[in-house]
């Protein structure tokens, strides 16, 4: 049922079972607890007096993989990717354990969005690793974190991607986590 405009009391009138309901009870049903379908699920605006229940996610993949790819890609193990219904952004982190063997040049850990949304990975919204003079056996545990505007609304799928400068890239303990807003 939707909303229903206020009523007015009136002294010494009789406050009826279906006013009640009409006026009190149906428009608590209309609250944001009221309609929660989902633990730990929260409400985004969608449009003037418009709400949507919306829920985070995220994925991970252990297996720690190779790439001398210069242009992002997946790697063996593709991923991780995690499919969430989004408005038109969505918080999205990025994070793993990422290395490069050649000093002086970057591991990248992106990632790109399919489904109603069209966007390759983008170094802009990377975890970037540059080792000094001395890569050998070294490595970083980091994320990067975006506000991704601009997306089309409904369901969309952001895929982890990587690449590297020059050098071989390493990334290990590969996660991402979309809170869709």
């Amino acid at each position: 049922m939707a909303w229903s405009a206020p009523m007015t009391a009136v002294a010494n009138s009789i406050f009826t079972a279906a006013q009640f309901n009409q006026f009190v009870r149906d428009n608590l049903n209309e609250t944001a607890p009221a309609k929660a379908v989902n633990v730990g699920g929260y409400f985004v605006a969608t449009g003037v007096n418009a709400i949507a229940e919306r829920t985070a996610g995220d994925d991970f993949v252990n297996a720690g993989e190779d790439t001398t790819s210069t242009s992002f890609t997946d790697l063996a193990t593709p991923g991780p990717a995690i499919t969430k219904t989004t408005g038109t952004s969505a918080l999205v982190a990025v994070y793993g354990l990422v290395s490069n063997d050649t000093a002086g040049v970057s591991a990248l850990m992106s990632y790109a969005v399919t489904g109603a949304t069209s966007a390759a990975a983008s170094d802009t919204r990377s975890v970037t690793y540059q080792p000094g003079s001395v890569a050998a056996a070294r490595s970083i545990r980091a994320s990067a974190v975006t506000l991704h505007t601009g997306l089309t609304a409904g369901s969309n799928t952001f895929t982890a991607k990587y690449r590297v400068t020059g050098g071989t890239g390493t990334f290990n303990n590969r996660r991402i986590a979309v809170l869709p807003l």
